[in-house]
């Protein structure tokens, strides 16, 4: 499968985005990007993409987990919980 589909499966499937924008040059491309809608990524292939797209967490998050990761807060942890314990 083309990877645009896949990027487009992805970006569909996050939290928040309600649609994306599609562009082609070609029919096929159209309709390949199309098919995105019916792409379902199973929870591995997700959790690879999102662990390979998560920006690096910036200070001074990376030092409150590292310094304070037992007890940060659900807000904090809403942040930097995805990022796991160092």
């Amino acid at each position: 499968m083309p990877a645009a589909q896949v990027a487009l499966a992805w970006t569909l499937a996050r939290p928040g985005v309600s649609s994306v924008i599609v562009g082609a040059r070609t029919e096929e491309q159209l309709a390949a990007n199309l098919a995105a809608a019916e792409l379902e990524l199973t929870s591995a292939e997700h959790a690879r993409l999102e662990a390979v797209s998560r920006p690096p967490l910036l200070y001074p998050f990376w030092h409150h987990r590292n310094a304070a990761g037992e007890r940060l807060s659900a807000a904090d942890l809403s942040l930097i919980g995805q990022y796991g314990q160092s």
